[in-house]
């Protein structure tokens, strides 16, 4: 492995942790010795890189350093056109379909010229079969769920019958034949989940739920036993 190859495979260990992870935790992971590593994050750290920590107690990134595009392999090429493509073809939300193409765009500008065309000539396309179309705007509920604000809802049953709800939003789940917006229901006093498509009435409010949406995401997983994405 070339020593550039190195420095970006240590960037990424460390991109992928919160936490402090120790010298030689991370010099085990690349097959390097101790001293080789501690040089290797003094390079990154000359670099420009935000390592901090020190021998002994372990080393975390802090954000706002990031790897240059260039760098990307072939199947993180394809991943990133597979995934905006996804999106930009079953979101249920023009604005969030027209970002993930405007997405692609500004990262397939940046590359070089021969991971640009292997992006633009990718064989890997998305149906655009999606969900029933939904009647209010998604676009608001996502805002919602960014700002932590509370939603007053009119949501439909199976059988149509109505009743309006207030909800703390705090995610929305996109599956093949639906989307769905989880949280905290204040008729309920539990969490639900809501079919964005049977909503049929939708007001945003300025009120902040007294909750974070991080935290309400965490007790909404131990509930459901599901376990965080890795």
């Amino acid at each position: 492995m070339s020593r550039t190859n190195r420095l970006l495979d240590l960037l990424q260990l460390l991109r992928n942790r919160t936490t402090p992870v120790t010298g030689p935790d991370l010099a085990a992971e690349l097959g390097i010795s101790i001293r080789t590593l501690y040089r290797d994050i003094a390079t990154l750290q000359a670099q420009g890189a935000d390592v901090v920590g020190e021998p002994g107690l372990g080393y975390v990134l802090r954000p706002g350093f990031t790897l240059p595009p260039l760098m990307f392999s072939a199947d993180e090429i394809e991943a990133i056109v597979l995934g905006s493509r996804w999106v930009a073809a079953r979101a249920d939300d023009s604005r969030l379909s027209q970002s993930a193409k405007q997405a692609l765009s500004k990262i397939t500008a940046v590359l070089p010229k021969d991971l640009r065309e292997r992006a633009e000539a990718t064989n890997l396309l998305v149906a655009r079969m999606g969900p029933p179309p939904a009647s209010v705007d998604a676009g608001l509920i996502r805002l919602a769920v960014r700002d932590e604000r509370k939603l007053i809802i009119t949501y439909a049953d199976l059988d149509g019958r109505e009743t309006e709800r207030t909800i703390w939003p705090f995610l929305i789940g996109f599956f093949e034949q639906a989307r769905i917006v989880g949280g905290w229901c204040e008729l309920r006093q539990d969490f639900r989940h809501f079919r964005i498509d049977r909503i049929t009435r939708l007001e945003t409010t300025e009120i902040r739920y007294p909750r974070r949406r991080a935290e309400m995401l965490k007790a909404w997983r131990a509930q459901n036993n599901i376990s965080p994405p890795t």
